[in-house]
């Protein structure tokens, strides 16, 4: 299958640039798989769409301020660290900028200390390149004085995607409101619409609430360079099912009501789960990595229907939900999509296909 054939046009004023100020106010496309009608409505309009007994499945990934701004030691050259996962200890998978400067052994400052401290001048922080990877992949080892997560907190920013222009003025406006667990390079951004208000007001309703981790990493950044669909490799990501989350969706499955997945994250999670820790029917409490690449062709085993934002051309999220819904009943919406002015990408506006 061609890559070629998830492409399509987006004008780039439609590429939000900035996220609203009230997260419930954006715009929601919903699209019936089995027809392919297309509907229009706002976000909140989604308690329309679930049932009681239903259960919506969110990811509680926390964003790290993982982007860095730093200079080598040797040259005063600018670099910059964009930390992906880590591996052991001190030791991180990151992207690396400008990546051919950055050979094994360079070692790169990042925030001199205030001049009135002890140690003025000297960085609160140095990456050493261990090993070199693909695409500006760098193994780096990282030095320092005190807890490693205050010193990141201070020097680091959020990684906004390469296609946001503007500065985020709020770091939790990138945070879901339920975000618990840090370690994402990215954030799940199909859960950035949710208020604990309009979560509260789904429970009342009977909607059922699982929560799941999954740390985005490197494959939200890489883009498929590959011709055929079927040659693209994904990157691992680590996740966690646990007792309570399996249980409440085994409950769900039982009654027969759906599983919704929030996010392309939520959906690979749970459909990494179906395959490797099912016993007797029932998902069982997991943890690991899943590099699952889901496409067209690829049987969707545990996710119902699913709530996500607008995706990039030729991505591999734009695969995974054609394969929930159908290439062309897809593409047909996101033509309509852009006929209308909805927001795309990360702070853009929601779809909802059920």
């Amino acid at each position: 299958m061609e890559v070629d054939l998830f492409d399509y046009e987006l004008p780039e004023e439609l590429i939000a640039q900035t996220p609203l100020a009230d997260r419930t106010a954006s715009r929601l496309l919903t699209l019936n798989k089995a027809t392919g009608e297309v509907g229009h409505h706002q976000f909140e309009q989604l308690i329309d769409y679930v049932k009681a007994g239903d259960v919506l499945v969110l990811n509680d990934t926390r964003v790290i301020p993982a982007r860095l701004f730093g200079v080598k030691r040797d040259t005063g050259a600018k670099a910059e660290l964009l930390l992906l996962k880590q591996l052991e200890g001190d030791r991180w998978e990151t992207l690396a900028r400008p990546a051919k400067r950055l050979k094994v052994g360079t070692r790169i400052d990042f925030g001199p200390g205030p001049d009135d401290q002890e140690g003025a001048g000297l960085p609160q922080l140095t990456a050493v390149v261990e090993e070199e990877a693909d695409m500006g992949g760098r193994i780096v080892r990282f030095e320092y004085n005190g807890i490693f997560n205050e010193i990141l907190e201070r020097l680091g920013s959020m990684p906004l995607p390469p296609y946001i222009k503007e500065q985020l003025s709020e770091k939790e406006r990138y945070q879901t409101v339920y975000a618990k667990h840090e370690g994402s390079a990215a954030a799940p951004t199909a859960g950035l619409h949710f208020t604990k208000p309009f979560l509260d007001r789904l429970v009342d309703k009977g909607v059922k609430l699982a929560y799941i981790t999954l740390h985005v990493g490197l494959g939200t950044f890489r883009p498929v360079s590959a011709e055929r669909v079927e040659e693209h490799e994904m990157h691992e990501e680590s996740y966690h099912v646990s007792a309570e989350a399996a249980g409440i969706i085994n409950e769900a499955r039982a009654r027969g009501n759906r599983v919704i997945a929030v996010g392309t994250t939520s959906a690979r999670t749970l459909e990494t789960a179906a395959r490797e820790h099912m016993q007797g029917g029932l998902l069982q409490p997991c943890r690991g990595s899943t590099s699952i690449f889901i496409y067209p062709g690829v049987e969707l085993l545990m996710v119902d229907a699913l709530l996500t934002n607008f995706h990039l051309p030729k991505s591999t999220l734009l695969m995974l939900i054609s394969a929930l819904a159908g290439r062309e009943r897809i593409l047909a919406a996101y033509r309509e999509a852009v006929e209308r002015k909805y927001r795309f990408f990360s702070f853009g506006d929601a779809m909802f296909i059920y």
